[in-house]
């Protein structure tokens, strides 16, 4: 069993709204329902495997007030008091606040023991918590612009595939695209990141195993909107696809959540993001692992689902 939680997006700040002003956000609670989902994960028996934190531990905001810092500690003080180690993605509100460089400094670069990592300052690796069963935590940001020197060719490469679909002044701005989800917000995962993937699924296949990968950003259609997806989502699909072993895909970023399970037998879940959950609900979950399914008991706005492989 593993605890998941997504977009926390904590700021000692009063709520707010997103970026349409229409949705409220609850900077300061959400570090108050983060700390009461490590009380019920703590009390889950048997203890649970590991935890995800699916990306946007905390906001924006941070950067603009100097506060990221001890945004930060605070979140990695909460998640610290469980027992069981916590794996993170990285998703653009992490690098709203730091520089990549400086991230991998940070507790949200921690990996489990015997996690095996994918050369480079790419964030993905894998590692097996039981066995035939495997978890990949890839990275959604390899090409971005966010977290980059200006000047590194990989920031280059994102910025040229950016401006080349997108043409609007304001990167963050979808209004008018074909393809909606070349906004500076979103990223997506390098040649060299999919080739490293390719082969960590061969291994698992030739070895049966059962497959449960991570990452920010959505990479299916059907379990997102037209925005909130990576933008090479194809490229990463069709490395999936062309293997057996993936059962399941998990995602934050878009705070509504959704899911669908798609035409190869792969579960897409995105989670609810608990910036946008009041102060009376929650958002996060624990994921039990079967045989032939993997069982989701969801608390707050996440909804209990069963999913088979």
């Amino acid at each position: 069993a593993f605890g998941v939680i997504a977009d926390i997006q904590y700021a000692d700040a009063e709520d707010g709204y997103d970026f349409s002003g229409t949705r409220r956000r609850y900077y300061r609670q959400s570090l108050q329902l983060l700390r009461d989902a490590v009380a019920a994960w703590a009390a889950e028996r048997p203890p649970l495997a590991f935890v995800l934190q699916l990306g946007d531990s905390i906001d924006g905001l941070n950067a603009r007030s100097g506060a990221a810092e001890g945004a930060l500690a605070r979140v990695l003080a909460a998640l610290g008091r469980l027992r069981a180690p916590v794996l993170h993605a990285w998703g653009n509100h992490e690098l709203y606040n730091f520089s990549r460089a400086r991230l991998a400094r940070t507790g949200l670069s921690s990996r489990p023991a015997g996690a095996a990592a994918m050369a480079g300052d790419c964030q993905a690796y894998h590692f097996s918590p039981a066995a035939r069963f495997r978890l990949v935590v890839l990275d959604a940001y390899d090409l971005s612009v966010l977290g980059r020197e200006p000047g590194s060719p990989r920031y280059q490469e994102s910025l040229r595939l950016l401006r080349e679909k997108n043409p609007n002044e304001n990167l963050n701005s979808p209004a008018g695209l074909e393809e909606p989800r070349f906004v500076e917000f979103n990223g997506g995962f390098s040649q060299a990141q999919l080739d490293w993937f390719n082969e960590v699924l061969k291994f698992s296949d030739e070895n049966q195993e059962k497959v449960v990968v991570m990452g920010h950003l959505p990479i299916h259609p059907d379990a997102s909107d037209r925005v909130s997806l990576a933008w090479n989502y194809e490229d990463a699909l069709s490395v999936i696809h062309s293997h057996r072993c993936v059962v399941c895909f998990l995602a934050g970023h878009l705070h509504d959540g959704a899911y669908c399970l798609d035409h190869h037998g792969v579960h897409h879940l995105t989670l609810e993001g608990v910036i946008e959950t009041p102060p009376e609900s929650n958002a996060f979950g624990t994921i039990y692992v079967y045989e032939d399914k993997m069982i989701l008991k969801g608390r707050g706005r996440i909804s209990d689902r069963v999913m088979h492989f």
